[in-house]
């Protein structure tokens, strides 16, 4: 993928979210509304991987910390979900860090607990 992102495979992301969110409706556990996800992106042929661990570089030496991507759709555009009353300052700072150590182009933050889903999207671009 280039260094510009694929806007038509952002589109394809937001759209079968938004999907997920109509037949599901807000309220439930972040881990329902990721796996309804992946199974429309394996239904729609999108190469996507699921709780992706991130590797932090601190100091010259590689650490394993725990930190996990939600989902990585064709190695390129980062997803982290949410299902939460407000999306934080910290929400969207926790969404460009993962961006960075991820060393995806896009990252999307999506929070499914809210009455349309388009009010829930944030969209960055490293």
């Amino acid at each position: 993928m280039t260094l510009t992102y694929d806007s038509a495979l952002t589109r394809q992301i937001i759209g079968l979210a938004m999907r997920v969110h109509t037949r599901l409706g807000p309220g439930l556990l972040e881990s329902a509304y990721e796996r309804c996800l992946c199974h429309e992106f394996e239904r729609n042929g999108v190469p996507y991987a699921r709780q992706v661990d991130l590797a932090l570089e601190y100091d010259g030496v590689v650490l394993e910390c725990g930190y996990r991507a939600d989902i990585i759709v064709k190695g390129d555009v980062l997803l982290e979900l949410k299902s939460v009353d407000y999306v934080l300052p910290l929400h969207e700072a926790q969404l460009q860090t993962y961006l960075t150590l991820s060393g995806c182009h896009v990252g999307l933050l999506l929070n499914f607990n809210t009455v349309l889903l388009k009010d829930g999207i944030r969209r960055r671009v490293m």
